[in-house]
């Protein structure tokens, strides 16, 4: 079975280490964390840690760090990575790692694609880490545009040993612009609903569409600042997008226009109806 490693041990890496190991992979891994560090080998989450010293021994390896610090590390450990061996990061944004990865792993001879799983959950860190929790899950891949189709397919495999049911290949680019309203718009707009002064008087008034629309509000404030911060441009259209519609409904009803309000909420019906039908 091929050597994996696996570089940050919050809650995306450490369940990739629950979920590789359980299909059977040897798994090392690292986190800058001692404790962190401590607790996985403790509890079995990895077979143990990766070091400079082992790192070129891994076939595949898959870094889950915030993007800034999950270039720096590929910077910092390009050299020491074996030729041929696949890299793929698991950040939420993929135009600012890709465009260095892709450049560090030909200077290098190695494989990188960027990756990004479509899971996740409203806690973080290790404790929180489920061996399932990429189960029929999505993962995004960035590959080159001339990659060899042997590696994905290599690397498929390792991905549904860990759960995935189904991998997308996409640009940057247009990873990017997607996650901007199907991941950002949704944080954005949940961590802000929240801030209503009536939300501390919720209890017995709320149910299911409140839960719903506050599932994310409880977020990692310094992750998401960097992604974001990372896909500006993309989120802040959506933003300009989403107020104008507000705005829209908001004078509608402030002026008593039950037409246009009909309108509006019908052209939402009818949307959601078109999208769920396709």
């Amino acid at each position: 079975m091929e050597q994996t490693g696996i570089v940050g041990l919050g809650l995306m890496g450490a369940s990739l280490c629950k979920a590789l190991k359980a299909a059977g992979y040897p798994v090392l891994g690292f986190d800058l964390d001692e404790s962190t560090q401590k607790y996985a080998e403790l509890t079995g989450t990895v077979d143990g840690q990766l070091t400079e010293e082992n790192i070129g021994q891994c076939d595949f390896l898959f870094i889950a760090l915030y993007p800034g610090a999950a270039v720096d590390y590929l910077r910092e450990h390009a050299a020491m990575i074996r030729k041929g061996a696949i890299v793929v990061d698991l950040c939420g944004v993929k135009r600012v790692v890709c465009e260095p990865c892709f450049r560090l792993a030909q200077e290098n001879d190695f494989v990188y694609v960027g990756g990004h799983p479509m899971a996740g959950r409203e806690f973080s860190g290790i404790k929180y880490a489920k061996e399932d929790l990429y189960r029929n899950a999505t993962m995004l891949l960035v590959p080159r545009e001339s990659e060899d189709l042997y590696v994905l397919s290599r690397l498929r495999d390792v991905l549904h040993a860990a759960g995935f049911a189904h991998v997308t290949l996409t640009t940057a680019g247009k990873h990017d612009e997607m996650i901007a309203f199907t991941s950002q718009l949704a944080h954005v707009v949940s961590n802000a609903y929240i801030k209503s002064p009536t939300a501390r008087e919720h209890m017995s008034f709320s149910a299911g569409s409140y839960r719903d629309l506050t599932r994310v509000a409880k977020l990692n404030e310094t992750m998401w600042t960097e992604l974001f911060l990372d896909n500006a441009d993309n989120l802040c259209k959506e933003l300009d997008g989403l107020i104008h519609e507000l705005t829209e409904y908001r004078d509608a009803i402030a002026e008593g226009n039950a037409d246009r309000l009909k309108t509006l909420l019908r052209e939402g019906r009818e949307r959601k109806e078109e999208i769920d039908f396709k």
